[in-house]
């Protein structure tokens, strides 16, 4: 038997796609023959041969993907994506042709394709990452839509794979997941209605900003909700950008920002997902999922539903876990006109009723011989309307226009307070990208936002302070690279605002590779926050008390972040050859916060509403707020087995009270270690502990530490996902240390929370999932 050889391809093309065997050659009249059988072959296939073009890209981030394998196996030919993801097979046979799509680290593809093409561009084909491929995040937030390892400013970017763990988890929101991460605190904010608050780097909630996709949504009358209202099933990865990044989406994130990035539809490939939570605090959630994409074509849907019934853990008599109904539905249109080009459409609806306080006025209805009268209930409705469309070819760059319009209502009602107020926000932007040559990427927009406070007809005590804001921005980023090693991410924002003025906001961020294993990292930049009437931590009683804002200066601030990065990889440890993957970080942060706002008590809403207090009104403080820390965390990783440690410490003082200078329940110290181990295909286990050290409160007494511990079973089989969930398992809550409400109990005064109330919860949820991998 001849022995096969292999023939050179040609110049830029791969070499595997061209073979030969070696048959017996013919003879000299068989070769006439044969001859004249090609040619008259090669003489019809000119006329029946069409040019196959072809535009591949990353299904995730939409970059094109150079070096992608394009071949047609029965015809031995094929071509190679050239660096802006183009490739051309220049003949082949018109008809239906089976085109096989290989790159490394994307699962392949194979598309049956019909030609001659009828569109006049490239046919777009995206690629998915493969199970084995490098983990690669790419952050949005920063408008580069570059690699995470690449970014000039510590981000913590919190992946599918922790999506898809929460829902087993926490179906319900995202406020037990950004607990977890390393410098912020989850800070709940009422004991009878469950509202949250997120607090980074020591600061309050009204310094993070929260965007949807890149769109600043949540805010003001509506911030304590912006947590409870957005499921984990609905999120493809959640984004967090700590210290100044005002210069990015305008004021408020000055402590950080946290972007909250939705599932897309995936071509050729469908997802359904579906997850039945319950609890043994009696909550009950029911959420699903839903994408699909053709060629020009897509859509995406997420529904939830959460019930929670009213839950007194201390037996008190007032609910310690509110009674809520919940719907979320967020459908979302996606049109691609050509490769380059998409446009997304969106709604959110939130429906929401929270009921609180005396449970015997919300089981069985008031009792005023018995004292039973104080109950809260909050109905919230959120209405969302959003558009995204970006061009990846005008001009060798990337336009991107989009826009949101949120109307917020809120009906609150007490024993003593009948109010409510809608809320209207918008965002519109349109900004430019374009890389000037290898070194510079540039950035350059411009923005129009607003809000409107209004108190409705219907709200039978008006608020005191509507208003109505407007602001106009425009931004330029340069994202440098001078060398591999070294790169620089500079931009400036100004803002100019129709009551406060305008705002310079510069902001700078470095990065310097120092080794193969060391990077450093250095960032800085201004912020400021214009003042807002209703902030997270105030009590519903307060609402009509707050008095029109007068007189005010917004607040501005400054802010230094930095860290130093070691990783060090042991290529095959273990017996499957898997890395061991050792990850050590040290950082800082520094902010200092002109003018803050505080209530006359010299707190900026302290949560311990005295009945009768009277009017209040926001003052701007004399001397600054400042805050700053340290964040250490070691992480250790062998294929799906990982461990994690991590400390932060925290210095928050009210310099303009020299009493009481520590801000209220901003922990001191906080450690937390996390393990997690997949002791086979099918089964996973997790466990965590966390311990938050002293607190002070705002009347400047301390809170003792505590410890938090938390296990996890996983039990998967095909597309079914069966998870067993205990957090708080040492039951450990503040009202084992002190009562939380005191009298008098028809107009109770409630203790700031500085620990959890309701005890401990096990869950257990079921999840099924069809699709792409990653759902």
């Amino acid at each position: 038997m001849p022995e096969n050889r292999r023939a050179e391809a040609p110049a830029g093309q791969c070499p595997h796609l061209y073979s030969y065997s070696d048959a017996p050659r013919p003879t000299p009249p068989m070769k006439f023959l044969v001859f004249l059988a090609l040619l008259l072959s090669s003489a019809g296939a000119a006329v029946a041969q069409s040019q196959l073009r072809v535009l591949v890209r990353d299904a995730l981030t939409h970059t094109p993907l150079p070096g992608v394998t394009v071949a047609i196996p029965t015809l031995h030919t094929g071509a190679a994506t050239d660096a802006s993801g183009l490739a051309t097979l220049p003949s082949v046979p018109n008809g239906s042709q089976q085109v096989v799509f290989s790159s490394l680290g994307y699962a392949p593809r194979t598309l049956s394709l019909t030609l001659p093409q009828f569109t006049t561009g490239p046919l777009l084909v995206e690629l998915t990452a493969s199970a084995a491929a490098i983990e690669e995040v790419v952050v949005t937030a920063t408008r580069t839509n570059s690699r995470l390892e690449d970014q000039p400013e510590r981000i913590e970017v919190l992946g599918e794979e922790e999506m898809r763990e929460e829902g087993g988890i926490k179906p319900g929101n995202i406020a037990s997941l950004l607990n977890d991460i390393a410098g912020t605190q989850v800070q709940p904010t009422s004991p009878t209605t469950g509202n949250a608050d997120l607090r980074i780097q020591g600061l309050q909630g009204q310094y993070s900003q929260i965007l949807r996709d890149g769109l600043p949504l949540y805010g003001g009358f509506a911030g304590s909700f912006g947590l409870l209202a957005v499921p984990p099933l609905d999120l493809r990865q959640v984004e967090l950008l700590k210290g100044s990044n005002s210069t990015l989406y305008g004021g408020g994130a000055i402590a950080g920002l946290v972007n909250l990035v939705s599932k897309t539809p995936t071509l050729g490939t469908p997802q359904f997902t579906a997850t039945l939570n319950q609890t043994t605090l009696r909550e009950t959630n029911l959420n699903g999922f839903a994408a699909q994409r053709g060629q020009q074509w897509g859509y995406s849907f997420f529904g939830g539903l959460t019930r929670q019934q009213d839950v007194d853990v201390d037996g008190d008599g007032f609910v310690d876990v509110p009674r809520v109904h919940s719907l979320t539905v967020h459908p979302r249109l996606f049109y691609y006109p050509n490769a380059h080009s998409q446009l997304a459409v969106g709604y959110t609806g939130t429906f929401d009723e929270r009921r609180g306080g005396d449970q015997t006025v919300l089981r069985e209805g008031p009792d005023a011989a018995g004292g039973h009268v104080y109950f809260v209930t909050n109905t919230s409705q959120r209405h969302t309307v959003d558009a995204v469309y970006t061009n990846d070819s005008v001009a060798a760059g990337r336009l991107t226009l989009k826009g949101v319009v949120t109307r917020f209502s809120r009906a609150v009602q007490t024993n003593t307070v009948d109010f409510g107020a809608d809320q209207t926000t918008y965002y519109t932007e349109a900004s430019y990208l374009r890389p000037l040559g290898p070194q510079h990427t540039l950035v350059v927009g411009g923005n129009v936002n607003g809000e409107r406070l209004i108190t409705p007809a219907s709200s039978a005590t008006p608020l005191l302070s509507p208003y109505t804001y407007g602001t106009v921005g425009g931004f330029v980023q340069d994202d440098w690279h001078p060398t591999a090693r070294f790169n620089v991410q500079a931009g400036f924002r100004l803002d100019h605002h129709n009551q406060y003025g305008t705002f310079p906001l510069p902001r700078l961020a470095v990065r310097y590779q120092l080794s193969e294993a060391f990077t450093a990292r250095l960032n800085g930049g201004l912020g400021y926050r214009v003042p807002v009437p209703y902030v997270n931590s105030l009590d519903e009683r307060e609402y009509p008390q707050i008095q029109p804002l007068q007189g005010l200066r917004a607040e501005t601030s400054q802010g230094l972040n930095g860290d130093l990065n070691y990783q060090h990889v042991i290529p095959h440890f273990d017996d499957d050859g898997a890395p061991l993957i050792l990850s050590l970080n040290q950082s800082f942060f520094y902010t200092r916060l002109q003018d803050p706002l505080v209530l006359p008590d010299g707190t900026a809403g302290n949560g311990l509403y005295q009945p009768g207090s009277g009017p209040l009104s926001w003052q701007n403080a004399a001397a600054p707020v400042v805050t700053k820390g340290l964040e250490t965390y070691l992480r250790v990783r062998v294929d799906e087995t990982e461990l994690y440690l991590g400390y932060v410490y925290t210095d928050a003082r009210r310099q303009y009270d020299p009493v009481n200078p520590h801000v209220e329940l901003a922990a001191r110290h906080k450690f937390a270690a996390v393990g997690t181990v997949e002791v086979s295909d099918n089964f996973g286990a997790g466990l965590e502990a966390a311990y938050t050290g002293q607190q002070y409160r705002s009347d400047g007494t301390t809170t003792p530490g505590y410890p938090i511990f938390a296990a996890l079973l996983r039990y998967r089989l095909g597309p079914w996902t069966l998870v067993l969930n205990g957090e708080n398992l040492l039951d450990y809550r503040q009202t084992r240390h002190e009562r939380v409400v005191l009298p008098p109990y028809g107009n109770p005064v409630f203790r700031e929370l500085w620990a959890p109330v309701e005890g401990r919860a096990i869950n257990l949820s079921l999840n099924w999932r069809f699709g792409a991998t990653g759902f």
